[in-house]
């Protein structure tokens, strides 16, 4: 998988009850599926830590159910921490082996093992806007969502409603899903209960970009299911999870992906004939397919970057969590990259 967090066990879950662990979140970051690249960002992983800490308090004051316990060591409510965290306490649920032969995955098995405790493996993706870079655009039509237009234009177009799609996701590549698909790789958990789940996530998330003078593009949900109760999972609400933009300039790891297909376009072709390569043979893992590797991103880039996770970080709390310079000078800095 592709994770650029660490994770770590404190007591493992059961059949019968949670677990507990944690969640330690590293400079690396992942684009187009690779995995960690050549080099890191200088304090993403605590901006994303505490932007997903600050959004789980906010679930839980809206009455959504999450798995979050707090941040560092203590587990204590992000309040309590001087220094931006890095580590965030989770409650943990079982998550089986995904079987895969014969070019296909065996949901059947990972359920059989998971029981009434697991991680549901989907990812429940919900979209305010459709951006640049959105792969919405490469499977639909704007008339499909009832806009008034016959493409997509080259900028981000507003969604009369939020919408809310599924895809895989312990699959080596990421699937969209029907609706009956999606019901039957999430198992006992209830496809109503996530998308309801993701919708009201949507909206917290939404609030809050908006009075911190953000745009909430899109972004995702995990979930878990406990004897009958879905919780929200993972991390929520960040820079990597969610696409965010202010004052026009995407605010996500997106200016990254841009940046590496304007720049090493061969890497990003490469990455593309690799995955659809391992779809013809039918073998999960496409990296050993990929004959190009990325290219580091140059020191001005990776400067740029960092200055506006943690900038966006301290917006987005409204606390300077970090020595950056303010919002509009980070989004400044980026808009040529």
């Amino acid at each position: 998988m592709t994770s650029v967090k660490e994770f770590r066990v404190e007591r493992e879950p059961t059949a019968t009850a949670t677990g507990r662990g944690r969640f330690a979140f590293t400079d690396d970051y992942s684009v187009f599926d690779w995995g960690p690249m050549p080099d890191t960002i200088p304090e993403k992983g605590r901006s994303l830590c505490t932007m997903g800490a600050f959004n789980f308090e906010l679930l839980e004051g809206a009455g959504v159910t999450t798995h979050y316990r707090g941040v560092g060591p203590d587990a204590v409510p992000l309040a309590e921490v001087d220094d931006a965290p890095r580590e965030l306490a989770i409650e943990l649920v079982q998550v089986p082996d995904l079987p895969f032969a014969d070019g296909a995955y065996d949901y059947d098995a990972y359920h059989a093992a998971a029981g009434g405790n697991y991680l549901v493996p989907l990812e429940i993706v919900f979209r305010n806007t459709v951006p640049v870079g959105s792969s919405l655009r490469t499977r639909s039509e704007p008339a499909d969502y009832g806009l008034d237009r016959e493409s997509w234009p080259d900028e981000p177009v507003d969604l009369p409603e939020p919408i809310v799609e599924f895809s895989t996701k312990y699959e080596e590549q990421d699937r969209y899903l029907d609706r009956s698909e999606a019901e039957r790789i999430a198992g006992a958990a209830n496809l109503d209960a996530l998308e309801a789940l993701a919708h009201e996530v949507n909206r917290v998330v939404t609030d809050r970009a908006n009075e911190a003078g953000f745009v909430h593009e899109d972004g995702k949900i995990e979930c878990c299911y406990v004897d009958g109760t879905v919780a929200v999972a993972d991390v929520v609400g960040t820079f990597d999870e969610n696409r965010f933009a202010y004052d026009g300039q995407e605010v996500s790891k997106e200016v990254v992906r841009q940046y590496y297909k304007r720049s090493h376009p061969e890497w990003v072709e490469a990455v593309s004939e690799a995955k659809a390569a391992a779809d013809e043979r039918g073998v999960a893992d496409w990296r050993p397919l990929c004959d190009v590797d990325p290219d580091p991103l140059p020191g001005s880039v990776i400067s740029a970057v960092a200055d506006l996770y943690a900038a966006g970080a301290n917006a987005y709390t409204d606390e300077s969590w970090f020595d950056a310079p303010p919002i509009d000078d980070a989004v400044d800095a980026v808009h040529d990259l």
